[in-house]
């Protein structure tokens, strides 16, 4: 085995850095990632710090917190990962169960052998038992050399092949890392590092493990995130976890709490809700259960398609005849004593109320998704500006115009663009939002920033002439400035009623 196989090497592929060539074709207008205009809330710290890694700066920090527990605990670097991933990586967890006690324990809940167990009991078989020349591979049933054999401190020993076919199979196939176990039935002590390094020579298979065993690093420490932008391999690692901006090295900003692009002022959990609800088919059921009705025997979903009342049901196994206004029996609507014209009071109401849920919760839905919509495509839309901007922008400053008195059309475009964004998802923040006197002032404050910010992408989108500029050019300072003191006074009202549990909300689940 290599004296390199039980470090922790990360084989990056040549997709490290795309993201560089994109952003060099616009680095001469560089896109300012802070928000100056980011309102001052009462729960956003000024201790909350966060840094970008790329690749490489990730795998040194995992060794270096490895060697760091390693110096105390002096065990081999592999075994102290294993450690380490066990408490999703806090040391300062896994010191203190560490040094609490039963450590024979530590290791089983860990699923590794004490090695202090481990290297005394191998002593003892080895010099009480007789080594065969041959072992039968309880895997491919074939007889081996025995010095051919190897596996874990578990004792279990398969052939070369079959640990090669096995460990590939996991790595490739299932995409297992950190969590593959010994082959041997009901054993569940861990493969790591060192062992994979010795067993596998494929360099893909190679760089495929430790690419997922990085990734583990990453999805079980609460104190890290991968850059969910498009093309990035950087991860985020912050001093503590909250739902608060973060901004990776590409230039792509995200909550650090759930990874979903920056989704003030709504609330991860309620946002969760709403990628779910957009997602799935529960608005399909709404207007079914809004347009149609149920067959009264064998309840199939029943939309009528024609003038006729008299429903014959098409499930094969039921065929009922019954009357579409009143869901009885048809055969009985001929008699003059039957009453299908009469109202009946209780179980009408029954059935209107039930409908009338329905299209309220599906009209509801309608009426906040459709702005939510709006406001999203508006923003990918107006994104396009800044390249419009760029070119007008040098257009100008061929006409005896400094650099610095064009630059408000890129702050404008900025102010606009966090808006939009803004805007998109107060419409979540109120689907979620029960009325009260507080959800009207929200309303107002809505309102006020929609109709700003509309005044705003419309100056931008005129052809500003070089005529026109002096007077434009107020006009639209005028607007993005009034733009960031109304989206200030929503969010800030807002984090205002979070931290005086003001708000009262309607869960739909």
């Amino acid at each position: 085995m290599d004296s390199g196989d039980d470090d922790l090497l990360y084989e990056e592929d040549d997709s490290v850095g795309d993201w560089q060539s994109e952003d060099a074709e616009h680095s001469d207008f560089d896109i300012d990632c802070e928000e100056p205009s980011t309102p001052k809330r009462p729960h956003l710290n000024d201790d909350f710090h966060y840094e970008c890694l790329s690749p490489e700066a990730l795998v040194s920090y995992m060794n270096e917190i490895i060697d760091e527990v390693n110096s105390v605990f002096q065990l081999p670097r592999p075994m102290a990962r294993i450690l380490l991933s066990h408490f999703k990586w806090d040391r300062e967890k896994l010191l203190e169960r560490y040094y609490s006690g039963n450590q024979e324990s530590l290791f089983s809940e860990a699923h590794i052998v004490n090695p202090n167990t481990s290297k005394s009991s191998q002593s003892t078989r080895a010099n009480t038992r007789s080594q065969p020349t041959e072992i039968l591979c309880d895997i491919c049933l074939s007889l081996i050399p025995a010095g051919n054999f190897t596996g874990l401190e578990c004792s279990h020993k398969f052939c070369p092949r079959c640990w090669k076919e096995y460990l590939t199979t996991k790595i490739i196939d299932e995409h297992m890392g950190e969590n593959i176990s010994c082959p041997a039935s009901k054993c569940d002590i861990l493969v790591d590092e060192a062992f994979v390094g010795q067993i596998l020579r494929d360099p893909k298979v190679k760089t495929q493990y430790h690419h997922l065993i990085a990734n583990s690093f990453v999805v079980n420490n609460r104190l890290m995130k991968w850059c969910p932008g498009p093309d990035c391999h950087n991860a985020v690692k912050a001093n503590y976890h909250d739902a608060l901006p973060v901004t990776c090295l590409c230039g792509y900003n995200f909550c650090f709490g759930c990874s979903e692009p920056v989704h003030e002022p709504v609330k991860c959990q309620w946002l969760k809700k709403w990628i779910k609800k957009t997602n799935d088919d529960s608005e399909t059921s709404n207007w079914i259960s809004a347009n149609t009705k149920e067959c009264p025997k064998c309840n199939v979903t029943i939309e009528k398609n024609g003038g006729c009342n008299h429903m014959v049901c098409r499930n094969s196994s039921c065929k009922a005849d019954f009357c579409w206004v009143c869901l009885g029996p048809w055969e009985p609507h001929g008699s003059s004593w039957y009453s299908c014209n009469r109202y009946d009071e209780k179980e009408a109401q029954s059935a209107r109320d039930s409908q009338s849920r329905s299209r309220a919760a599906l009209e509801r839905y309608l009426f906040y998704c459709n702005r939510y919509m709006n406001h999203a495509q508006s923003a990918k839309f107006e994104s396009k500006l800044y390249a419009q901007v760029k070119q007008k922008m040098e257009e100008m400053q061929q006409h005896n115009m400094s650099w610095i008195e064009v630059q408000f059309l890129r702050k404008a475009v900025d102010v606009l663009c966090q808006c939009r964004n803004t805007l998109k998802y107060t419409y979540v923040f109120a689907f979620y939002l029960k009325k009260n006197n507080q959800s009207v002032i929200f309303e107002d404050n809505q309102k006020d920033l929609e109709m700003a910010t509309e005044t705003l992408s419309e100056y931008l989108e005129r052809d500003i002439t070089q005529e026109s500029l002096s007077d434009i050019k107020q006009k639209v300072q005028d607007k993005y400035r009034y733009c960031e003191a109304r989206r200030k006074a929503l969010l800030d009202h807002v984090y205002e009623g979070y931290d005086t549990d003001i708000w009262e909300y309607i869960d739909y689940d």
